[in-house]
């Protein structure tokens, strides 16, 4: 039996020296940054699941942060792709709410015939430049709302799988590599590219995109113990002499050097068992987000091709079900069980918690916490407004966190408008408006608005909500407002007057939703009318208004420039009495509409307007007035006028520049509109009968509002070209 032993141990040697040789190694995923290729990570986890090969930890800079920290938080490779190709990039990437969501008073700011750009002033009256183009409003509402499970795990070692993100100390240049903290707002930070997005604040540092000190962080993946790692390059490649040919390229090429330089050290250090994955990604640009599919696909081949070199991290048996539960997201939709503000901006947190509609002991409805978000960003006196989920137990508590605007809430716009009818006759309107925001914490506002040109106004309106969301409110204002308006008799122009009229009043109404606006008001208005240019017989005329006005304003357009869907309604009705010191009783009303329908980049508008005087009044300072560009095209701005109106029109136009998928995007439209108007009075003869008009045009949505050049022409053998800088329609 003595004998016998040693033959048999002899004989399993061998079983235990496989089982102790080959024990699974430690496998760490390092993940690089490269902004909208970054989605070729998603086609790298892909090929890795298909083989079963399990990643321990996980290591990622930038937009590999972003896929990453999803992953390693919990989700599934099929749940990735359907983010990367239905989320909407170019509202992720800007700060804008969608339009629908934007309160009332802010939509009618973009009415003012003004561009839609806005410079702010602090309250001590200095220009506050922001620190990035980008705030990141949006893209860490995105975060949270995708990460909301996961947000209060601060230690990234407890997550399905460990994982951390690089940032940079933009004061420092200091690498900081995050293994605790706000998951959400520790990958926001770790994709803060300089200039591009605003940096974050956090732990006391202002923090910009890892890429700038280590873009591949294969150092970080082996501090987290790994024996191997599986690194993926997706960096921008350099661009040739030839490529560099504008500014932009230069800046870009700058970026990219300091990212490649950090990279090529990482990758210098690589060894035999490393398996280095680089996509082919040349023909793909950093904000190709429209082309999600086919960098996903071409980070799916790059791993394919090295099946023969992953196969030795295979397992042997079918991975452990119970194992692939853990990789399973936690609860996503948590029951709120309070909700708590955090505030420093100039209005009260209960204006703040007014908008959030979550109701207490109701599950987390991320889709309506959006879109309130989206609303109290709109009111303008916030820099950013983020949430998060804070467990304790059975206890979820909502943190509303509203961080108020450090580079000023009070905004200076400005406008432009030339006209020529190619006969001798321009017009010209330059405009500016001015609001100061926050005068108390019910968020009352003054804005005044200031016109020089053809057309002059001073306009100056306080705004005093009366109730912490702003339903009701009352408004007063002063006015001043002189304008061109000519004299018809027997259909033939026989003067021009310029018309001066003074005035103040008071309003009070309600919102109606993010939509609407219901207004009644009183008022009162005096002047004179001279004659400018013809027959100076024509009398001069002194006059005084006493009058009571009820408006209501209806606007769900997805733009004011260059709209898609959405109708705008205007209605108001306005009577004139002797008893508040009018000269004359008369009745007038206006109704007007323009619905916007879509189809592709083919976009038509139809509507019109519709005015009317009831009784006997002068004409001068009664009337209505048409002309410019798609309002009767040919005329001059303004040159047509009558007790009465009407206009019909249809407008087309059609984006010629693909879509962009970064706020900087520059859309070039062509189109044309047909018309068709008439202006009459009541107390003379003059009916300029129906006019058909046509108008063809070029827009182009730039960063500081829409340009558009047009050319227009009736069938009263008038034309005109137009340039408007901020109104379009």
């Amino acid at each position: 039996m003595r004998r016998l032993l040693p033959l048999l141990l002899l004989l399993l040697l061998p079983l235990f020296v496989q089982a102790v040789e080959a024990p699974r190694p430690k496998i760490g995923l390092v993940l690089s940054g490269g902004a909208a290729r970054g989605l070729a990570h998603i086609g790298v986890l892909k090929a890795l699941e298909e083989q079963g090969i399990k990643i321990d930890a996980i290591a990622g800079t930038s937009m590999g942060a972003v896929i990453g920290g999803l992953y390693a938080s919990g989700y599934k490779i099929d749940e990735l792709e359907k983010l990367a190709l239905g989320i909407d990039w170019q509202q992720a990437l800007s700060d804008a709410p969608p339009r629908k969501d934007v309160p009332f008073r802010r939509k009618q700011d973009d009415r003012d015939f003004l561009v839609k750009q806005k410079l702010s002033f602090r309250d001590d009256g200095s220009l506050g430049l922001p620190l990035g183009v980008i705030q990141g409003q949006n893209l860490a509402l995105l975060l949270e709302s995708l990460l909301a499970h996961a947000s209060d795990t601060r230690d990234f070692d407890k997550l399905p799988i460990p994982f951390r993100a690089v940032a940079t100390d933009i004061a420092t240049g200091e690498k900081v590599v995050f293994r605790k903290g706000h998951l959400p707002k520790v990958i926001r930070a770790s994709m803060s590219i300089p200039a591009v997005f605003a940096p974050v604040e956090l732990d006391g540092r202002l923090l910009v995109d890892g890429g700038m000190a280590d873009n591949i962080p294969l150092d970080v993946a082996r501090e987290m113990g790994v024996d191997m790692a599986i690194v993926v390059d997706i960096g921008t490649p350099l661009r040739t002499r030839k490529q560099l040919v504008t500014v932009v390229d230069v800046l870009n090429q700058s970026t990219t050097l300091m990212t490649r330089r950090n990279s090529e050290e990482q990758l210098a250090t690589l060894n035999k068992d490393d398996v280095l994955i680089q996509p082919a990604l040349a023909s793909f640009g950093s904000t190709d987000f429209g082309r999600a599919r086919e960098m996903i696909d071409a980070g799916y081949r790059a791993t394919r091709i090295l099946d023969t070199r992953l196969a030795p991290l295979r397992p042997s048996e079918a991975p452990d079900a119970e194992l692939m539960a853990a990789r399973t997201p936690s609860e996503r939709t948590p029951v709120i069980t309070a909700i708590r503000v955090e505030n420093d901006s100039k209005v009260g947190d209960d204006v703040i918690r007014y908008y959030i509609r979550q109701q207490i002991g109701e599950p987390l409805d991320l889709g309506r916490l959006q879109t309130d978000m989206g609303t109290l960003y709109g009111l303008d006196y916030f820099e950013q407004v983020q949430y998060r989920v804070v467990h304790k137990g059975s206890d979820h508590t909502l943190v509303i966190s509203a961080r108020g605007r450090r580079t000023g809430t009070d905004y200076l716009r400005l406008g432009l408008s030339l006209s020529d009818d190619m006969r001798g006759d321009s017009a010209f309107n330059l405009g500016a408006s001015y609001r100061v925001n926050g005068i108390n914490r019910l968020g009352a506002e003054w804005l005044t608005r200031a016109q020089i040109g053809d057309k002059q106004e001073l306009y100056s309106e306080f705004y005093q909500p009366l109730d912490v969301g702003s339903r009701y409110f009352i408004a007063p204002y002063g006015q001043f407002e002189s304008r061109n308006v000519e004299s018809i008799l027997d259909n033939d122009p026989v003067a021009q007057y310029r018309v001066e009229r003074y005035g103040f009043g008071l309003n009070v109404g309600r919102q109606i939703g993010n939509s609407g606006e219901i207004r009644f008001g009183v008022g009162q208005a005096w002047g004179k009318a001279d004659v400018r240019i013809g027959d100076h017989d024509q009398p001069s005329e002194n006059f005084n208004e006493g009058f009571y006005e009820l408006k209501y304003s209806f606007d769900s357009l997805d733009s004011v420039y260059f709209p898609h869907e959405g109708e705008d309604i205007g209605l108001s009705w306005r009577q004139y009495e002797p008893g508040l010191g009018s000269d004359q009783r008369y009745r007038q009303w206006e109704f007007k509409l323009d619905k916007a329908l879509s189809s592709g980049p083919d976009t038509f508008i139809l509507g019109g307007r519709y005015g009317r005087t009831l009784d006997t009044a002068e004409v001068v300072t009664s009337s209505f007035v048409l002309g410019g560009a798609r309002q009767l095209s040919g005329f001059r701005e303004d040159g047509v006028s009558g007790q009465n109106m009407s206009l019909m029109r249809a407008v087309y136009y059609r984006r010629l520049t693909p879509r962009a998928y970064l706020p900087l995007d520059f859309p070039l439209y062509i189109g044309g509109s047909l018309e068709r108007g008439r202006a009459w009075n009541n107390d003379n003869e003059f009916d300029s009968g129906y006019i058909n008009a046509a108008s063809i045009f070029l827009g182009f949505d730039t960063p500081l509002g829409p340009l558009n050049f047009s050319y227009g022409f009736n069938d009263d053998d008038e034309q005109a070209v137009y340039l408007n800088l901020g109104q379009t329609f």
